[in-house]
């Protein structure tokens, strides 16, 4: 097992479970380096249907070069409406061609206009507005520039992962079962890789490098503090924490905050004076410091989005660092040990989903019954997004859970927080399978693959690539 990127480890990412040499190379050079589609699950009426009962026009959207919040923002403008009206299921990148639903309440069709770099067709009318997750999952097909190595073994690599120890034994290991074998006992030889159609593969489901922000990575300890009770932490690790990768300008700016808050009268004013107006969120809570509202109050001024983002990342932290500790332990990701909480498929989708309103408990007298089921596809092992309702796991894996959480120093209590910090959690699978295809174009790999929604293409590009995650 490999040792990951120092800045993947700021994130609780600590492994590759490929020990294969990187491809290294570049991703995005041209946005159709990196397509993204949705797959989607809201059927729409007809545009004729009644508006009163179908009050949301609902949109495709190929979109070049366009974050999903700045295009839905045009997408108002260009309407005269307000920004409330448009919704959508998932945040695409800007960098990148992405194809995606929205929803626009009280508008009809001749009212939807034409925006650059947009092309847009109205499908039908809905009766409620998309939210976020409403979708099954997301198609890839990405191209790594200027690579410098052959990923067939990092491939082989990965289809021994999504083996298993027991693939052997499983009688839903299909067709194939002989090379299964050899790759779950690691002599799989690269050069009998198919030349044609997707393998199955599988990683980590680790939460990927932007979740944290990709350029300076502090959502995570802003939420720990904030869990913690620490107001006045989580507001200097977000207004302060100057960090290298930013700008000159950002850092100074950061510097001075902390210089304020560690004096016995700050000046917030002056740090207001220092921090660039492109730093929106960090001026709204120094405005509020100026005011003289307190720390948490101070915090509040961000939107409620990025507050549970906070937290979120919080969570996501303490989920990649319970993964890549049962990763150094040696503990099976594609079947359940005694103790592990397992949860079963969603019923009716088109990607196996843990359903986390069936979880059970791998007892010594159910775990080799919940092997199966995850060998088969029914049911995944999961590990906690740790909030307010977490129950741990037991045996090996509740320790593991437990001494992370130890270490530092949460507890699921402790999510109970006020207002948009609060979270009473949730569970999430630890493997992310997928059937890959690596393709290849004018000399460079073209990745093909699907995954469902919440999960993060870089975490498998990132066993391929193996380098600093800013580049991910």
């Amino acid at each position: 097992m490999r040792e990951a990127h120092p800045r993947e480890r700021a994130t609780g990412v600590d492994y590759y479970v490929s020990d294969a040499d990187g491809i290294g190379g570049r991703l995005r050079v041209a946005p159709e380096d990196f397509r993204v589609r949705e797959r989607e699950r809201m059927d729409p009426e007809p545009l004729d249907a009644p508006a009163g009962s179908y009050p949301f026009l609902l949109l495709r959207a190929t979109l070049r070069r366009w974050d999903t919040n700045d295009f839905a923002s045009a997408l108002s403008d260009a309407m005269g409406a307000s920004r409330e009206r448009v919704s959508w299921a998932g945040t695409k990148d800007k960098h990148a061609v992405t194809t995606q639903l929205f929803t626009v309440r009280d508008a009809d069709p001749e009212e939807i206009p034409e925006v650059d770099g947009a092309e847009v067709e109205v499908l039908g009318r809905v009766g409620r507005a998309l939210t976020f997750g409403d979708l099954a999952g997301n198609e890839f097909e990405i191209r790594v520039r200027e690579t410098a190595g052959d990923p067939d073994p990092i491939t082989a690599d990965l289809r021994a992962f999504a083996a298993g120890d027991d693939a052997g034994e499983d009688a839903a290991a299909g067709d194939a079962e002989a090379d299964v074998d050899a790759a779950a006992a690691g002599d799989a030889d690269p050069a009998s890789l198919p030349d044609e159609g997707p393998v199955a593969v599988a990683v980590p489901n680790y939460f990927g490098h932007q979740r944290f922000g990709s350029r300076r990575p502090v959502t995570h300890e802003v939420g720990l503090a904030a869990v913690r009770g620490d107001w006045r932490g989580a507001v200097l690790a977000y207004c302060g924490n100057p960090n290298e990768a930013e700008p000159e300008d950002s850092q100074r700016a950061r510097e001075v905050v902390e210089d304020e808050a560690g004096s016995d009268s700050p000046d917030w004013e002056a740090a207001l004076d220092a921090m660039p107006g492109r730093l929106r969120y960090e001026r709204s809570i120094l405005h509020r410091l100026a005011d003289g509202a307190g720390w948490r109050e101070a915090l509040e001024a961000v939107p409620s989005n990025l507050q549970r983002l906070f937290v979120n990342a919080a969570q996501s932290y303490v989920f990649n660092l319970i993964l890549s500790e049962r990763l150094r332990r040696g503990l099976p990701f594609t079947r359940p040990v005694e103790g592990d909480v397992v949860a079963f498929v969603e019923r009716d989708v088109p990607f196996p989903k843990p359903d986390t309103d069936r979880l059970q408990r791998a007892t010594a007298g159910r775990v080799d019954t919940l092997a199966r089921h995850c060998g088969r596809g029914r049911a995944f092992v999961t590990a906690p997004l740790v909030g307010t309702d977490t129950d741990l796991a037991g045996g090996e894996p509740g320790a593991i859970e437990r001494e992370v959480l130890r270490e530092l120093d949460v507890t699921p209590g402790d999510f109970a927080l006020p207002g948009e910090f609060e979270s009473s959690g949730t569970r999430r699978a630890v493997l992310l399978p997928t059937d890959l295809t690596v393709a290849e174009r004018e000399g460079d790999p073209v990745f093909e693959f699907a995954l469902p929604s919440g999960s993060y293409a870089t975490a498998l590009l990132r066993e391929y690539l193996k380098c600093d995650p800013e580049r991910l």
